[in-house]
């Protein structure tokens, strides 16, 4: 049985749409790849996410949902539990799964991702389990995630920016992208969200964008002349 805090979450999923989520929903005609990914809501009222290891070839350093590709045969709830339990270590006969999320399209890989909703009714240890794929393991306080002071636009190269946080022992991790998209999303669905400036901008570290430990914090938040835009998940 999920928490009293919890219930509005389980709610939400019941009403909530793809198109409240993202501005991509895979085409009824598109032969696409499955995924799934883990929100797993801990005791401590808190999100479990991942950080890549620096040096893949693909999204160095990204914080994400645990999860990954179905597996023939697999349903998203089991492969989105198999994946955390690969990535982190956690016991996945602790986690109750309350509900899922609408599938979610991420078009530059073609994957259509189901979002899988767990409760942490007993909890378990969590760490890096391999560090050629992972290189932290967070479990993320919703306090932090609503803190304005935690809130930032996040810009990549290409010029695109979208909604971040800044997560960690000392706040210097960028989340952003697929991810930050997400939790920002619903958030704003179930009404939680606090004011934050997104004229606040921080720039993508250079270590996701290529492989190589980061070695200095992500530089310093500043304001641009105009509102950022936002263009992608």
């Amino acid at each position: 049985m999920i928490p009293d805090w919890l219930e509005p979450v389980a709610r939400a999923a019941g009403r909530i749409t793809a198109d409240d989520l993202t501005k991509f929903v895979p085409p009824d005609d598109a032969v696409t790849r499955r995924g799934a990914v883990l929100l797993l809501f801990g005791q401590q009222r808190d999100l479990l996410l991942t950080e890549r290891a620096h040096d893949m070839r693909s999204h160095p350093g990204q914080v994400s949902f645990p999860g990954g590709s179905i597996d023939p045969g697999e349903t998203p709830r089991q492969a989105a539990l198999r994946e955390a339990e690969e990535e982190t270590g956690l016991r996945s006969d602790g986690v109750e799964v309350f509900a899922e999320l609408p599938n979610l399209w991420l078009p530059p890989s073609n994957f259509e991702v189901t979002p899988i909703l767990g409760w942490w009714a007993e909890e378990s240890p969590v760490g890096v389990v391999d560090p050629a794929e992972v290189h932290a393991v967070y479990r993320v306080p919703l306090e932090e995630l609503l803190d304005p002071a935690h809130r930032v636009s996040v810009r990549h190269p290409s010029g695109w920016t979208g909604p971040g946080f800044l997560i960690g022992p000392e706040h210097d991790v960028v989340l952003w992208g697929f991810t930050a998209g997400i939790i920002s999303r619903l958030l704003d669905f179930l009404g939680w969200t606090r004011g934050w400036d997104d004229r606040v901008v921080r720039d993508l570290p250079a270590y996701m964008l290529q492989g190589g430990a980061r070695t200095t914090a992500p530089p310093p938040a500043r304001r641009p002349a105009q509102p950022p835009s936002q263009e992608r998940p």
